[in-house]
């Protein structure tokens, strides 16, 4: 078992670097203000739109819509790089929770209608999570085969970017229906996050699609790109709060030395980079196993634990070692710490998550 990075994931990774180091003064400074969350739009505009023109969103999708023809490796890479100057932009829910799932379960025609799109910086999303029921959860939602038409009622919490979307992909008790934000019956209510990116509930009341925009596989399938992508996220995010954690203590002093050479903040930047470290095997492992068609669900219930639970103790005590500076919000690391906590929402929580690996370790 070989878990060295290929070439083209270290190809997209330099690019993904360059773009968004391009303006930087040295590495301290992670990104130039045009990759600040824009005003009003909540992410960065700016730079979700230089990754459509460096041809970064097209990465996934199959030559014949002018795509890479890549897989999950190279997707996970871009959204890690991405985590890792916690950069707020759709592209977790756009390639992970919209075009991996829709290569592997939609037609050749359905692919044809949406996916040329996200290549020009088009949006795709979805709703993973219903009240009392996250992640991973059945889906109470229903979906009503009416002649040529399906009909979709439920009610969906926490959909990253919904309104911004120009398809939505819903989980239902009868597969995954596509659906546009502003079809007649869906009703969006903005949600607040702690990264300030948009979010919504999504209420669906009467809402008919084509038959043809129900994909009738599994839910599970959406589900477990979206726990691996997540995850990918987060290690990028964590690797890159240490990685400004480390940088800080080296260069801060305090009665004349280093803040690194104090035994105490020693110990607790070590933690923290056994937590990254443990937190990038388990990405790795979970989408080498997932995108080489293995049985990858333990893999998975294992991140998304990592994501929940120790992930964000990690980003706190970064905060915590920045001193008074980790808080100001000039200052980088209030943007991982909020990317973080949204991510560990979005999974299902600590206790969810631990309650899945302990219902998995209870079968075997």
């Amino acid at each position: 078992m070989d878990f060295s990075r290929e070439k083209t994931c270290d190809a997209v990774a330099e690019v993904v670097t360059a773009l968004l180091s391009r303006e930087a003064d040295h590495h301290q400074a992670l990104l130039s203000r045009e990759s600040e969350p824009d005003p009003g739009a909540g992410y960065s505009v700016g730079t979700w739109h230089r990754l459509a023109e460096n041809g970064l969103l097209a990465l996934p999708l199959p030559e014949r819509f002018g795509g890479d023809d890549q897989g999950l490796a190279e997707v996970v890479t871009l959204l890690g790089e991405l985590g890792r100057k916690a950069v707020a932009t759709p592209a977790l829910a756009t390639l992970g929770f919209g075009v991996l799932p829709l290569l592997e379960l939609a037609d050749a025609d359905l692919q044809a209608e949406i996916l040329p799109k996200v290549a020009e910086g088009a949006i795709l999303t979805a709703a993973l999570a219903e009240p009392s029921r996250p992640l991973g959860s059945a889906p109470a939602t229903t979906a009503t085969l009416d002649g040529d038409t399906v009909v979709i009622e439920g009610k969906k919490i926490g959909v990253p970017y919904a309104k911004e979307a120009i398809a939505i992909l819903v989980p239902t008790d009868a597969g995954i229906a596509l659906v546009a934000p502003d079809a007649d019956g869906v009703t969006l209510t903005k949600a607040p996050t702690s990264a300030g990116t948009p979010e919504y509930a999504v209420e669906l009341s009467g809402v008919r699609i084509p038959r043809t925009r129900l994909l009738t596989g599994e839910p599970a399938v959406l589900y477990r790109y979206a726990v691996a992508c997540i995850g990918a996220t987060a290690d990028g995010l964590l690797s890159g709060a240490a990685e400004l954690t480390a940088e800080h203590l080296r260069t801060r002093h305090q009665f004349g030395k280093p803040l690194a050479t104090f035994q105490a903040v020693a110990q607790q930047i070590a933690d923290v980079y056994v937590t990254s470290r443990t937190l990038n095997v388990s990405s790795i492992a979970a989408s080498w196993r997932l995108g080489t068609g293995r049985d990858a669900d333990s893999d998975l219930n294992v991140l998304g634990y990592w994501v929940a639970a120790e992930a964000p103790t990690a980003l706190q005590v970064c905060h915590h070692l920045h001193g008074g500076i980790g808080v100001d919000i000039t200052y980088p690391m209030h943007r991982y710490f909020s990317q973080g906590k949204d991510l560990a929402r979005l999974v299902g929580g600590a206790a969810y998550r631990l309650d899945l690996l302990g219902a998995q370790c209870s079968s075997i």
